[in-house]
């Protein structure tokens, strides 16, 4: 599947809310094969502040990364490189970890939760 074609130069409209149509595709797009990777990216489409074209083009981005990279990522063990050295995916790591605090949104117990049964 080709990236969405907003991807690439910043535009204009970065700072802008995505609509709904466009907020469903993103969702299915990020949907992934490792359960840790999904919790994580959930913590976006369920924060308060709406996610923006930048965020958009970000998650996108790291769309195109296997799962473990990803993770990699996503809990700092790793920092992007080549064409991830990007603000927008700058933006999207920081979102997600920075979601991390909150209680009911930690990984170790859902993880833990998923192990035992």
């Amino acid at each position: 599947m080709a990236p969405a074609p907003s991807v690439g130069p910043r535009s204009a409209g970065a700072g802008r809310a995505i609509d709904a149509a466009a907020l469903s595709k993103l969702r299915w797009r990020c949907r992934r094969g490792l359960l840790e990777n999904d919790l994580l990216i959930e913590r976006l489409f369920t924060r308060a502040a709406p996610l923006t074209q930048a965020d958009a083009n970000g998650l996108y981005l790291l769309m195109e990364l296997a799962d473990n990279d990803l993770l990699d990522l996503f809990l700092g063990r790793q920092k992007p490189t080549a064409d991830l050295d990007r603000p927008e995916v700058h933006q999207v790591l920081a979102a997600v970890r920075a979601q991390g605090t909150r209680p009911e949104t930690r990984l170790s117990s859902a993880t833990s939760s998923r192990t035992s049964s």
